[in-house]
């Protein structure tokens, strides 16, 4: 009987956990990104045990988990590639495999597309700001304050516009919600 009770209460927390635990790690990613030009460590680990948990808890074969773990490892190698050359940072490689494993395989193609688009736009944002607030360096905060010394993207933000967008569209959603 408390089996039971504590699996029926498990089964009760677990849709609030995912659906909280996600989003808050991923907005908490983009904003420390904004100010620091850094994603800890703590946040891509802590993103990816949940998201392990959560995939174990609820995936119907051991297929299943192996897509995620396949999303994440392929989003780790392109990252790796891109860490190579110099175009992202370690934590933004981190940060977006702990996201691709969450999203599974199923959303990678759509993952990569809105990355693309997101950091796109975030790019030429930047660009633009730089200019247009070289008159007003008041207003100029966060990485902003030192984008002319290091002329770097904090690309977490993109990750994290991408990865909440497909989230929103994930079997996550439409199972617990």
């Amino acid at each position: 009987m408390i089996a039971s009770l504590r699996e029926e209460g498990l089964m009760q927390v677990l849709p609030a956990v995912v659906t909280a635990v996600f989003p808050v790690l991923v907005v908490h990613a983009a904003v420390t990104d904004f100010f620091s030009m850094t994603i800890s460590n703590r946040v891509s680990i802590g993103l990816f045990a949940v998201g392990l948990a959560a995939v174990a808890l609820t995936a119907g074969s051991p297929a299943e988990v192996g897509a995620h773990f396949a999303a994440a490892g392929v989003v780790f190698a392109i990252g790796f590639a891109c860490f190579a050359f110099g175009w992202m940072g370690g934590g933004d490689v981190k940060f977006a495999a702990a996201v691709a494993f969450w999203l599974g395989w199923p959303h990678m193609l759509d993952f990569g597309l809105a990355v693309s688009i997101f950091g796109g736009g975030l790019t030429l944002l930047v660009l633009a700001s730089d200019r247009l607030l070289d008159p007003l360096p008041v207003l100029k905060f966060g990485f902003l304050a030192r984008f002319h010394e290091h002329r770097r993207v904090p690309y977490g933000i993109a990750l994290s516009a991408a990865g909440l967008q497909i989230f929103s569209q994930s079997d996550w959603m439409r199972v617990f919600l």
